[in-house]
C-alpha cells in the first residue's frame, strides 16, 4: 500500500504554522486578506476514508467509490459528490505529467492503489489527479535503466509490473515472475498468462476459464500473441513496479503455483514443468 495517505479537501496548505496557512489560504483564494476572524475556527469536518489494494482495476476502483460513497452518505447524513459514474468518467483518459504532456486515452496503471482521504465535496476528478500524483511521486524513484537496456519502454515496464501484480501473490515471487517474463519476451515465446486474458474478456478470478475464452482473439490473449498486452491489466503498487524494473537474472521461463500455497515453483526447462504439472495434477499454465 503506500507509504502514507493523501487528504483531499477544498482548502488544505499543509501548511505548519499558523501564519504561514494564513498566508496560505489568503493566496489560494480560501480567505480573506483584509481581516481575520477573533473567533477560533470551527474544527476541520473529520475526512472519509476510502481504500484501494494493489492490482484493482479501474473497474473495481469504481465500484470501491460506488461502496464507500454510500457508506459515507448513510454515516454522515449528507450527500458526497464522489460517485461510481463520475470516477468512471473521470479515470478514463488524461494526463500524466511523469509520462507525457500529451493526454492518455487509457489510465489503467496509473490509478496508484494507496488509502486516500475525501471530503464531501471531494470530486472524482480530484480523486483522480491525486491517484496520478501518488503515481507519480513513486514512479520518479523507480531506475528504467535495466529494463531500458533491454529495449523496454517505460510503458512496457509499467505493463509488466501489471502482470507481476496479477500472478504473484507473495512478495518474494514478484522478481521471479518478472523473469519469467523478460525471458519469454527475449526468446520470442507466448507470455501465456491467464491474467491478461481475464482482463481482455472481464472474467473474474473465481470463474474457471473455457476452451472458447482460451482461443479467443482479444489482443489481451498472450497465449495467441506475442508480446506484451496492449495496456496494463491492473494498477500495480510499488514493490511490482520495482520488480518489473529489476527482473530476477535468473533464466527461468515456467511457473506453476504450489499446492496448497500462494507461492509459485519455477523452471527453466518445458520439461521439468511439463512434469510438475503431471505430478500435482494441473492442466497448461
Amino acid at each position: 500500500m503506500s507509504r502514507g495517505r493523501t487528504r483531499l479537501g477544498r482548502c488544505s496548505t499543509g501548511v505548519a504554522s499558523a501564519a504561514a496557512a494564513l498566508a496560505a489560504l489568503v493566496s489560494s483564494g480560501c480567505g480573506s486578506a483584509r481581516s481575520a476572524p477573533a473567533t477560533t475556527a470551527p474544527p476541520a469536518p473529520r475526512p472519509f476514508r476510502i481504500v484501494f489494494p494493489e492490482g484493482f482495476t479501474r473497474l473495481q476502483m469504481a465500484e470501491r467509490v460506488r461502496v464507500v460513497a454510500r457508506i459515507a452518505e448513510r454515516e454522515r447524513h449528507e450527500p458526497v459528490r464522489l460517485g461510481e459514474r463520475a470516477y468512471l468518467l473521470a479515470s478514463q483518459r488524461g494526463r500524466v505529467p511523469c509520462f507525457s504532456r500529451a493526454e492518455r486515452r487509457d489510465l489503467e496503471g496509473f490509478l496508484f492503489p494507496a488509502t486516500y482521504d475525501f471530503l464531501p465535496e471531494t470530486t472524482a476528478r480530484a480523486l483522480v489527479a491525486a491517484q496520478i500524483a501518488a503515481f507519480c511521486r513513486e514512479w520518479r524513484s523507480v531506475d528504467l535503466a535495466y529494463a531500458a537496456s533491454r529495449n523496454l519502454t517505460p510503458y512496457d515496464v509499467l505493463k509488466i509490473a501489471s502482470m507481476v501484480e496479477a500472478e504473484a501473490a507473495v512478495p518474494g515471487d514478484r522478481a521471479l515472475v518478472a523473469a519469467v517474463i523478460y525471458n519469454r519476451l527475449r526468446a520470442g515465446m507466448q507470455l501465456g498468462i491467464d491474467a491478461t486474458l481475464r482482463y481482455g474478456l472481464h472474467i473474474p478470478p473465481t470463474q474457471s476459464i473455457t476452451e472458447s475464452e482460451l482461443h479467443d482473439p482479444t489482443p489481451y490473449n498472450t497465449r495467441l500473441h506475442y508480446g506484451l498486452p496492449p495496456t496494463p491489466i491492473d494498477n500495480p503498487g510499488l514493490a511490482s513496479i520495482e520488480a518489473a524494473a529489476h527482473p530476477a537474472r535468473l533464466g527461468y521461463l515456467y511457473y506453476a503455483r504450489v499446492p496448497g500455497t500462494k507461492r509459485h515453483r519455477f523452471f527453466e526447462s518445458a520439461t521439468a514443468y511439463d512434469r510438475y504439472l503431471a505430478a500435482h495434477g494441473y492442466g497448461p499454465h
